[in-house]
C-alpha cells in the first residue's frame, strides 16, 4: 500500500479516536491539537502529512530538523521541539522553531530568551515537567513550578504557554493516568497565578487517549501514525 494511503487511514483513525477521548472529557477534538512527532521521518512523508491536514510537528533533535524544516517551506506549515535541548544548541532552536515544547530549566530559558530577544521575536514556550521524578528523564521539579514561572515574568521575550510531560513507558495507559492527572493540576495552579499557563502537552502513541481525558490539549503521536517502522 502506498505510504499516503497508510497515512490515510492511520489520520482518520487517529482523528476519530481524539474525537472520542476529547468527548468523554466534555471537549469536542478542536480542544486538542495533534502535533505529529517526525523524528526519523523523511521530509517527503511529512509533506505527505501536511497534505492531510495536519499543520504541526514535532522534532527531537535540532541537528536532524534543520534541513527538513528548511526544504519544508509550506504555508502554515509549524515546527516545535519536543526532545532535549542542549543550551549550545538554544540560538538555532529559537530560529528554527515555532515553539519550545521541552524547556527542562531556567538556564535554558535565560538562553532562549536572549536568543529570541536578538531575533526580535517573542518565543512561545512549554516548561517540562519531570512529573513521576524519574532519573532517566530532564525537566522541572513540579514543587519548582512556582519559582520558574515567576521568573519567567522577568523574561519578556519569552511567552509561556503551559506545561509538557512524558510519562513513565507502562505496558497498561492507566498506569500514567495519576502522572497526567497531577500534570492538570499543576496548570491550574499555574493559571491561578497569572495568565496563560492553558496548553498541557502530554500523551503520545500509546497513551494520548487516557491524556485527552485527562486534560490534554496538545497530544504528540509519531509511531500511530507513521508507523514503527517509516
Amino acid at each position: 500500500m502506498a505510504i499516503v494511503e497508510t497515512l490515510a487511514g492511520r489520520a482518520v483513525e487517529i482523528r476519530a479516536r481524539v474525537a472520542a477521548s476529547a468527548g468523554r472529557s466534555g471537549r469536542t477534538d478542536a480542544a486538542v491539537q495533534i502535533v505529529a512527532v517526525t523524528k526519523t521521518i523523511p521530509a517527503a512523508t511529512v509533506e505527505r502529512a501536511f497534505e492531510l491536514g495536519f499543520t504541526t510537528f514535532g522534532e527531537n533533535r535540532v541537528q536532524e530538523a534543520r534541513a527538513k524544516i528548511q526544504d519544508l517551506q509550506l504555508p502554515g506549515i509549524r515546527w516545535d521541539l519536543i526532545g532535549h535541548l542542549q543550551t549550545n544548541k538554544a540560538a538555532r532552536a529559537a530560529e528554527l522553531f515555532s515553539r519550545i515544547q521541552s524547556v527542562d530549566s531556567l538556564r535554558l530559558a535565560e538562553l532562549l530568551h536572549h536568543e529570541a530577544s536578538q531575533l526580535g521575536l517573542v518565543l512561545p514556550i512549554l516548561l517540562e515537567v519531570n512529573v513521576a521524578g524519574e532519573s532517566s528523564k530532564s525537566g522541572f521539579a513540579p514543587g519548582n513550578l512556582a519559582a520558574a514561572a515567576a521568573a519567567l515574568r522577568h523574561l519578556p521575550a519569552l511567552q509561556p504557554e503551559g506545561l509538557m510531560t512524558i510519562a513513565p513507558l507502562s505496558v497498561d495507559p492507566e498506569e500514567v493516568r495519576p502522572v497526567f492527572r497531577e500534570l492538570r493540576r499543576w496548570c491550574d495552579r499555574l493559571r491561578q497565578e497569572s495568565e496563560g499557563w492553558n496548553e498541557l502537552s502530554m500523551g503520545m502513541s500509546d497513551d494520548f487517549e487516557v491524556a485527552i481525558e485527562e486534560g490534554a490539549t496538545i497530544v504528540r503521536i509519531g509511531r500511530a501514525l507513521f508507523g514503527a517502522k517509516a
